[in-house]
This record gives structure tokens, sequence and C-alpha cells, in this order.
């Protein structure tokens, strides 16, 4: 993988996160974006239910500035924890960080709503405010589009971002899944290296094995490697043998220990090192959480399940 925005794209593609989406912006009313860390492109444009104030602002160059700067440290801000902030309109954003491990990869944000209702002499200072931004479009124009603005109460938005931080722990999960499988027109050598890592995954596995079963040397192998795949050769053998072992947690009957060994880990200590370093958690924990969610029929379990929970709060507010 060669940048986290190529795996965020990815990710944003697949049915786990258009499912989710959907559910959200049907069960909130609210926009719903996953962000790489680094990014000059407004969170929402485009979105569904993009706030109606912020689409028109949007149309004219350069008056977003104070967005951009918003989105700027809303982002630097949510190193560890769900974060909000407010713009000079007086509209609110939230961010979520979405780990791979425990490096942040992007952000899930949501937002552009009021979390009070807004007084007629405060929506004239917006409209102002916004004319001064170099707005084109009339005052009447202005304020009835801002006036559609969501008002979200504090807690309900909270409870919101609560429920967004559980779907960044599966985005998590796919994200890892993306950086195993992404093979965008790579070279044959490397699909070759691939190939004889998947047949032989439960062994001792070295690059200088690999390398001499394929005919290369273990130089250019570990160059070309990490030049194709964004992560050198043993990362991506671990992350292999991570994804084997979510699938093999599943059965209750086999113990964590046996799940090492299946997959090749050589200790249990290493093992459990690196899946929490990959995942975020221990595989114990791991297999709690799914174990919870087994009867699930669908992908839709991780999408309108907690899309339903979310339009019970929207009804509940």
């Amino acid at each position: 993988m060669n940048t986290n925005k190529e795996m965020i794209e990815q990710v944003v593609h697949s049915e786990l996160f258009q499912d989710y989406e959907r559910a959200y912006s049907t069960a909130t009313g609210l926009p719903l974006a996953f962000r790489p860390l680094v990014t000059l492109d407004l969170p929402f444009q485009g979105k569904r239910r993009e706030n109606s104030f912020c689409a028109l602002m949007a149309k004219q160059g350069g008056s977003c500035g104070d967005c951009l700067q918003m989105q700027e440290k809303l982002h630097r801000d949510t190193a560890e924890r769900s974060t909000t902030a407010t713009c000079a309109h007086g509209l609110c954003e939230a961010s979520v960080p979405v780990r791979l491990g425990s490096k942040i990869i992007g952000f899930l944000q949501t937002g552009q709503v009021l979390l009070e209702k807004p007084s007629a002499a405060q929506v004239g200072k917006v409209v102002k405010h916004a004319q001064s931004l170099g707005s084109k479009e009339k005052p009447e124009t202005l304020r009835t589009a801002y006036l559609k603005t969501p008002v979200v109460s504090r807690d309900k938005f909270q409870s919101t971002l609560k429920l967004l931080a559980s779907f960044g722990d599966l985005i998590s999960l796919k994200s890892n899944q993306v950086a195993v499988t992404q093979s965008n027109t790579e070279p044959l050598i490397v699909t070759k290296a691939k190939k004889v890592i998947e047949d032989r995954l439960t062994e001792e596995l070295s690059l200088t094995q690999v390398a001499q079963e394929i005919h290369v040397s273990t130089f250019y192998l570990c160059k070309l490697f990490r030049k194709s795949t964004g992560i050198t050769f043993t990362e991506f053998v671990s992350r292999m043998r991570v994804e084997k072992a979510k699938s093999l947690l599943l059965n209750p009957h086999l113990r964590v220990s046996e799940v090492a060994y299946e997959v090749g880990f050589q200790s249990l200590t290493h093992f459990n090192r690196i899946f929490k370093k990959m995942i975020g958690e221990s595989p114990t924990s791991f297999r709690s959480q799914i174990a919870g969610h087994r009867h699930a029929p669908t992908s839709l379990r991780n999408g309108l399940q907690i899309g339903t929970r979310l339009h019970v709060l929207a009804q509940a507010a």
C-alpha cells in the first residue's frame, strides 16, 4: 500500500462502509466522511446530506478558508479520542480517529450541525460574515440555507459520536484486510512471493527463503516488495497470519495458543504482541467482541444494526 489515501479509498468503496454510511445518514440526517491524514479537500462536499449552507459557501473560491483551518485544527486535536470543533458560522463538526494497529491512518468525520437554535440576530451575523468572505448569494438565500441546518442537542451529538467510534473500530479491521490484499498492478515477482507466503504461512518463513524459491536476490526482493506493498516483507507475513488468526478465533473450541501456532507464530507471547499491535486489542478481547455478533446474518450487521441504534437516538431526541 503506497499511501493511507489509497487505503482509505478502498475502504470507502467497500460494502461495509457503503452500508453504514447509508444507515448513518438516513438515521441522523448528517453527512459522514472517512478522511486521510493530510488533505486540502472539504470533508463533505458532494456527500449525502451535505449542509445546504456549506454547499453554497463551497461554490465561492476562497470563501471556505476558515473551514479548512478548522479542519486542520480538528484533525490535529484528534490524537487519542473523538474531538469536536465549531466554525466561524457556528456549525459544529466532529472527528473520530481510525487506527491501523496503534497508528492513526485517518478520521471518520461528521457534523455540520447547530448545537442550539440560532436567534434572528445570530443568523444575521452569519449572513454578513458569509458575504464578507466573498459569497455572491443573496442574503435571503443564505439565510434560508442556514436555517435548514439540523439542530442537535449536545448529549445526542456526543451519543452519536460514541457509536461512530465503534464503527471506527470496524473500519480499523477493514483497513488491515486492505493492507494485506491490495495489489495494484504489482510486479510478477511480488505476486509470486505472496503466493509462496500464502502456501507456507504456517512454516517459519524468511525473506531469504522466499527469494531463493522465486530465484531473485534477497536485496532485490526486499526493495521491490516494500515499494509495491508499502510495508516490509516481515510485516506482510505478520498481517497474513493475523488475518488467518482472526478467522480461527471464531472457533470457541480452539485455544488462543493453538490459533497462534496454527498460523505460524513460534510463541504465544509474540503472537499476542503482534496481534494487539495490528488490531489494537488482544486476541482474547477480539474473540469476546466477535462472539457477541456471531449470529448477525449479513455484513449489514456492521452498518445497519448500528444505524438502527442511531435511529432510536434520533427518535428519542
